[in-house]
């Protein structure tokens, strides 16, 4: 059973160190949330899961980290001076301001049972909003001194791959990969972390010849699908492709189809996957007459470099299609959270909260809880095991000690952390089973099964589960 609402998620992380709302102490910044000691863990599991998954698993892949702050022109011939716009209104009579086009989703300010335009305020006719972040550069300010901060990371990719090109000599097809930080000024964010100012992005630009384009975007949309159900644990029952109508596709896409999860808010975009055919490339490219490019190049561009491929078969230069898989990393979280969140209610009566989260997405892999902590023999042979498996790399081992073993097993498993070891009197030797001597009982988060582990194959018995 997933989470229901978004109400336990939100307690969950704030009471488990998942996520924190951003500068809390002096009241908060809307739209803003920094990841606690927990939430960093399953954060950078799920990105090197991709990465994995994307990077390592292909042979068809680079990686880039490009710079947040980019040149304006990029910003201008991109087509995101013009385009990247959401429609606002304001209320006359609150004051407040909101998304045209999502009024039907949020509470009006003073009468929260009505929405902004049903209530008695007066809104003003709906005018365009750049949501891009400007910066000064420099130390004068001036009307030119400024750039944006990057609403994406896509464009990145773009302006280097003419580095990437000549650094690799990689052949079409092939893709490169970014994870990293994009600013979106928000006019309502809302819904936790779904949509926020400052978020992080995984997302690849796939460079394929015409005419390849479209059987390429099938079996990205076929392979991400499965990288959510079958490495995240997603389930196929709470997904579904949205195809997005004609009308709908932005000024850049020939065709895009949304993967999308059954979120406690609603069922809303998890990733998006787009043909952005040569619009890109052709609008970053240097206009030469000799070069033979396609419609989509703006004759009046900036830029200093051609960023087409040259086809050896055919002895010309060619704008590649592009094929953009884009996710965001704190929706992919929360996806996961939702999944995971699991509320049981035991024999005794009592309810147990855990997250069956996936080992490999877990914060903690393991964690070692001594029977009692005033036996100093227990305690050594504990910090011992948690020492070894954390010695490993392979695995996040923790030592705890700061309850009873019952609620250590219920800390333990509303985090997320697949086993538990217990180093008790039979460890020791210490009870009449001499056979128990040097083992430990193993607990599982899901099943709460036990079994005793002799310590010399821990390490082995729990790298064959942690997958």
């Amino acid at each position: 059973m997933a989470a229901e609402t978004l109400d336990q998620i939100v307690s969950l992380c704030k009471r488990r160190g998942f996520l924190f709302p951003g500068s809390e102490v002096y009241g908060g910044l809307q739209g803003t949330f920094d990841y606690g000691p927990l939430g960093v863990e399953l954060k950078n599991n799920l990105k090197r899961l991709w990465w994995q998954h994307n990077v390592y698993e292909r042979d068809d892949m680079e990686g880039l980290d490009a710079s947040i702050l980019m040149n304006k022109l990029v910003w201008k011939y991109s087509g995101h001076e013009e385009t990247f716009v959401d429609p606002l209104v304001d209320c006359k009579t609150c004051k407040a301001r909101f998304r045209a086009d999502r009024l039907g989703d949020m509470p009006c300010p003073k009468n929260p049972k009505k929405h902004p335009g049903e209530c008695e305020g007066e809104l003003t006719e709906p005018r365009p909003f750049n949501m891009m972040f400007k910066t000064q550069v420099g130390p004068i300010p001036d009307p030119e001194s400024f750039a944006y901060l990057r609403p994406e990371t896509a464009q990145g990719i773009f302006v280097n791959f003419a580095n990437v090109l000549d650094s690799t000599n990689r052949k079409l097809p092939f893709g490169i990969a970014q994870i990293g930080k994009a600013f979106r000024n928000e006019i309502t964010p809302r819904n936790f972390v779904f949509r926020v100012r400052e978020f992080e992005q995984m997302e690849i630009e796939f460079f394929c010849h015409p005419g390849e384009d479209e059987a390429t975007h099938e079996a990205f949309i076929q392979d991400h699908v499965r990288f959510w159900t079958e490495r995240c644990g997603l389930s196929p029952e709470r997904l579904t492709l949205y195809e997005v109508p004609k009308d709908e596709l932005a000024h850049y896409s020939k065709r895009t189809v949304d993967i999308m999860y059954r979120f406690p808010i609603g069922v809303e975009e998890l990733e998006g996957i787009a043909n952005r055919t040569d619009y890109d490339l052709g609008s970053h490219t240097r206009d030469q007459e000799k070069i033979e490019i396609t419609a989509a190049v703006q004759p009046n561009a900036h830029s200093t470099q051609r960023l087409t491929y040259f086809d050896q078969p055919n002895k010309k230069h060619i704008v590649p299609f592009v094929i953009e898989p884009s996710a965001g990393v704190d929706r992919g979280v929360l996806a996961i959270l939702t999944e995971a969140y699991n509320e049981e209610t035991l024999e005794n009566g009592d309810t147990r909260v855990v997250l069956k989260l996936k080992p490999a997405l877990a914060p903690i892999k393991v964690a070692v809880l001594p029977l009692k902590k005033n036996e100093p023999a227990i305690v050594e042979v504990a910090k011992s095991i948690k020492n070894s498996l954390q010695a490993t790399g392979l695995m996040r081992a923790v030592y705890d000690d700061t309850a009873g073993i019952g609620k250590l097993y219920r800390r333990q498993d509303e985090i997320g952390t697949p086993f538990c070891i217990t180093v008790d009197f039979d460890t020791l030797g210490r009870e009449g089973d001499a056979a128990l001597k040097d083992t430990v009982t193993v607990r599982h988060r899901d099943t709460m099964m036990q079994e005793r582990i002799a310590i010399s194959q821990l390490k082995s018995y729990l790298l064959e589960r942690l997958v």
